[in-house]
């Protein structure tokens, strides 16, 4: 059977298709929906639970989350947003609000709780050591082994940069690339897994980064479980510029927030 990434993928960019955000409660049914978030914009936890609510997966798949933070999500504490986070150790992870994230959990009250997260020290080994030998005997399979394509290294290395307010060396960009690899490849076999032991359908809750259909979770899945049909979602603040690599996108407010480029100015 063949993925929606590998479809959208053969005919991009025409697949990528606007929606309005009322729509996120009715998207296409697949075995994987990847719904893609700016991290602090509270509308789009918001767009989340409801798409969750809506599609009743068996399995949510969390880019916050390390599998040992999944495994501590039990039924007496989804209700709870205090004592769930609590127990998730979330005020000292480096995430937004837990209570942007909570209803999220809440939509889907009897889904399986997975998580793909990977400690720090294992992220830096991939920036020095690459992310095929940090992924292990299956860096092939996930598309990690081989050399990315010099455009799509550049095209990389220049969203790192300007994620970064174009404030970091040179030389740290392709290791920082290897590193968004690794983590692409990790929520991909994670996801894989969810549809493995779940059956489906999954909801993977990740940044707009991770749900690109060209080098995310989607092409990650495409390589490594073929047999899984995904949908990929986007959601942004302002309208983009040119095709977008994913199935669907829509458009949100934006979060209030202060300038993130201030730290990199002090």
């Amino acid at each position: 059977m063949k993925t929606a990434a590998c479809a959208v993928l053969a005919a991009f960019p025409a697949g990528a298709e606007q929606i309005a955000p009322g729509a996120i409660a009715s998207l296409p049914r697949a075995d994987v929906v990847v719904l893609g978030e700016v991290h602090d914009n509270p509308h789009h936890h918001v767009n989340q639970a409801r798409a969750v609510a809506a599609l009743r997966p068996v399995a949510l798949v969390f880019e916050m989350l390390t599998p040992d933070q999944a495994a501590r999500v039990t039924d007496d504490l989804r209700g709870d947003a205090v004592a769930l986070g609590k127990a998730l150790g979330w005020a000292g992870s480096g995430w937004p609000d837990f209570d942007m994230y909570h209803p999220i959990f809440a939509a889907a009250p009897q889904a399986a709780v997975y998580g793909a997260a990977l400690p720090r020290d294992t992220v830096r080994r991939a920036v020095t050591e690459g992310a095929a030998t940090v992924f292990g005997p299956e860096a092939e399979a996930w598309g990690l082994a081989a050399p990315l394509p010099a455009a799509q290294k550049a095209a990389r290395e220049a969203n790192q940069m300007e994620a970064h307010c174009n404030a970091l060396p040179e030389t740290l960009l392709s290791g920082l690339v290897e590193a968004q690899r690794l983590r692409d490849a990790v929520l991909a076999r994670t996801t894989a897994q969810a549809v493995a032991e779940t059956g489906g359908p999954v909801a993977v809750i990740t940044g707009n980064g991770h749900a690109r259909l060209d080098w995310g979770v989607p092409a990650a899945l495409a390589l490594g479980a073929p047999a899984v049909t995904v949908l990929s979602v986007a959601q942004f603040e302002a309208v983009p510029e040119g095709a977008q690599p994913f199935d669907l996108w829509l458009v949100t407010a934006p979060a209030e927030r202060e300038d993130p480029c201030a730290a990199f100015a002090k």
